[in-house]
């Protein structure tokens, strides 16, 4: 775990130092986030905090990727790891970058039209779809030496269900759909400052505590007995990446807290969308996923219900759509918002870490 510590301190490092010099640089591109006129009053002096400070998210987890397996190649101190490049690692990073580059396409139509419309959403869709259909097919198509591919043709929960078979067409759809709500529930909880960053970092720590002990309990170890260890391709891959982009969400953190001097926009909430989707689907824990992301599904069904019941009833169940919005409404600052909901988030991951264990201890009696 050498290796993901320190492409943690790497993306931390990076983000750290990097994130201020890339906010002048966006603000003299005059990349300025657009407010909505039905935002709550308080988001009227956001005008003018430079977007698309995702850009610094992607390149700081990708140049911490790479120091994590210098780190490998220098001091193999990793057993039973591929100390170069895995077909997990691209599929993963490649849906980090690939659905940044959705975001980004949306930030700069935002910034350039000088309006919040961006994207529209029939395109972000397609092209997501179009996104999730080729990392689907190359992480069910590409088999590594032991027999495993990144995702599996069965659905999983805190391992592989053996029962759960879906079959490769239908893991395909699968793996989309994930892509499709993980990137569009960070990017719905991308509201106020520090919310979605904050609350990614919890998550991804609690993906590499899980990439972690997969590892410890890895198959491809002889020494490890079968009823105990875990079916996945790559866990010190998953492990790193997740340490990665934690790092570099923590850095970032520093200068997207309230009052942001930053924001990291779609660039940044869908390519964390993306890679949390890719982190679940490689760890083989996807249904553990609406339990460890508690907080990105409590606030995109906030905005399902507001829709739903708007529709048919005519009425509003909340002031604004989503969930912090409405307390914003209510009167709370947005600083104990964030705080709240990260509380809600790391009880969401701590339930979610808990059930992983529980099941390995189960095991054991």
């Amino acid at each position: 775990m050498v290796s993901a510590v320190m492409a943690a301190l790497a993306g931390l490092v990076f983000a750290l130092v990097c994130t201020p010099f890339a906010a002048r640089g966006l603000v003299r591109l005059k990349a300025a986030q657009p407010i909505r006129d039905i935002n709550p009053v308080a988001h009227q002096v956001k005008r003018g905090t430079p977007t698309m400070g995702g850009l610094v998210l992607i390149v700081g987890t990708v140049l911490a990727y790479v120091v994590g397996h210098l780190v490998m190649m220098v001091l193999p101190l990793e057993r039973i790891a591929a100390s170069g490049p895995t077909m997990t690692g691209f599929v993963v990073l490649g849906l980090t970058v690939f659905c940044g580059a959705i975001g980004f396409v949306d930030d700069f139509l935002k910034v350039s039209r000088r309006n919040s419309a961006g994207l529209s959403g029939r395109w972000k869709l397609l092209l997501q779809l179009v996104v999730g259909l080729g990392f689907g097919v190359a992480a069910l198509g590409f088999v590594g030496s032991a027999g495993l591919s990144v995702a599996s043709p069965r659905l999983s929960f805190v391992r592989d269900v053996s029962w759960l078979t879906v079959g490769q067409a239908g893991a395909v759809v699968v793996f989309i759909a994930i892509v499709l709500a993980a990137t569009n529930a960070v990017n719905l909880t991308d509201g106020l400052d520090g919310l979605a960053t904050g609350t990614s970092v919890i998550v991804l720590i609690g993906y590499g505590l899980i990439s972690f002990w997969q590892y410890q309990h890895w198959c491809a170890d002889p020494m490890m007995p079968g009823a105990y260890c875990y079916q996945v391709r790559d866990p010190l891959e998953t492990a790193v990446i997740a340490g990665a982009a934690a790092g570099a969400c923590l850095g970032f953190l520093w200068w997207n807290t309230s009052p942001a001097r930053i924001i990291m926009g779609d660039t940044g909430s869908m390519a964390l969308g993306g890679l949390i989707a890719g982190e679940a689907v490689a760890t083989r824990t996807i249904m553990l996923l609406p339990i460890i992301g508690a907080l990105f599904v409590i606030i995109t069904m906030s905005r399902i219900i507001q829709y739903v019941s708007f529709k048919t009833r005519g009425k509003r169940i909340f002031r604004l759509s989503p969930l912090h919005h409405h307390f914003e409404m209510v009167g709370w600052s947005e600083s104990t918002i964030v705080i709240r909901f990260w509380i809600i988030g790391a009880a969401g991951v701590v339930l979610g870490l808990a059930i992983f264990y529980g099941e390995f201890l189960s095991r054991l009696s």
